[in-house]
């Protein structure tokens, strides 16, 4: 069964950096793109950074620039460090993996940047 668990996530002053973990099993981790989404109140759940297996990376437009994804494929964890960040990028964080076997998604963690 494939499992995908954040952390990382917290309370951080506008400004400050987190760095995300997911760490995922029951699947061959490197076949796979990778994906960070996130989901404020009220809103629709929006993408923030994917990785390839080749490691080519897309990122969401609100985020170019601040945030970096990355994965390790021995250890099955993908990373999102997130630089400079903004009120606005309060929401739960969200993992997610497409596999030949379907579509799965992490518990998530909150992340809260305030004052």
């Amino acid at each position: 069964q494939v499992q995908l668990v954040e952390s990382g996530g917290g309370l951080v002053q506008p400004g400050g950096s987190l760095r995300l973990s997911c760490a995922t099993s029951g699947t061959i981790f490197s076949r796979y793109v990778m994906g960070w989404y996130r989901q404020a109140p009220g809103k629709e759940r929006e993408l923030v950074a994917t990785i390839g297996r080749d490691d080519n990376v897309d990122y969401g437009d609100s985020v170019k620039g601040r945030f970096t994804i990355s994965r390790e494929n021995a250890r099955n964890v993908v990373y999102l460090q997130m630089n400079s960040l903004k009120t606005e990028d309060t929401a739960v964080y969200y993992c997610k993996v497409v596999t030949m076997g379907g579509t799965y998604w992490g518990q998530g963690t909150q992340v809260t940047v305030s004052s």
